[in-house]
């Protein structure tokens, strides 16, 4: 396969990513969007849900890799791939080495939180028993783009936070 068709490839997945995290953004939520991949097909879809749950677990990623587990009938995610707008944390980094997905493809990254490479890498630390390997910047602009008009909006709505 082609530079160019891969390419094309992470680039329509992270599409389906953000329309997760356009989902969040629709209910209060953070816009983060997380979608699961095996052999070619979306098996879960996952949003942020923390403010509509009131549960700081509920990470796009964290609901997208509970929803695979009950796909597939196994914590097991060996040959999943994980699209995620936003560098996961290392809560989610956890989860998705515990699950041991085999590569997690990113939008932006994450100065103050991120577990991929940017602040601290989790993913892909020869520390741990298994790694995922990493791919950042798929669809960044946008991805970035969708977070900073959901934090200028909250602080034109309420600027004394």
């Amino acid at each position: 396969m082609a530079d160019s068709d891969k390419q094309s490839i992470l680039e329509l997945y992270m599409g389906e990513a953000l329309k997760e995290a356009k989902k969040a953004e629709a209910h209060g939520d953070i816009p983060v969007g997380a979608i699961i991949v095996r052999e070619g097909k979306i098996i879960a879809r996952g949003h942020n849900l923390r403010e509509q749950e009131q549960s700081v677990l509920l990470h796009a990623e964290i609901v997208a890799i509970q929803e695979a587990c009950k796909a597939l009938g196994s914590w097991r995610l060996r040959d999943c791939d994980l699209y995620v707008t936003l560098e996961p944390c290392p809560m989610c980094a956890g989860a998705i080495i515990e699950a041991q997905m085999r590569t997690v493809i990113f939008g932006a990254d994450d100065s103050k939180w991120g577990a991929g490479g940017s602040l601290f890498q989790l993913l892909e630390s020869p520390l741990l028993n298994y790694q995922a390997k990493v791919i950042s910047g798929i669809c960044a602009e946008e991805s970035k783009a969708l977070l900073q008009q959901f934090f200028a909006a909250r602080r034109n709505t309420n600027p004394a936070k």
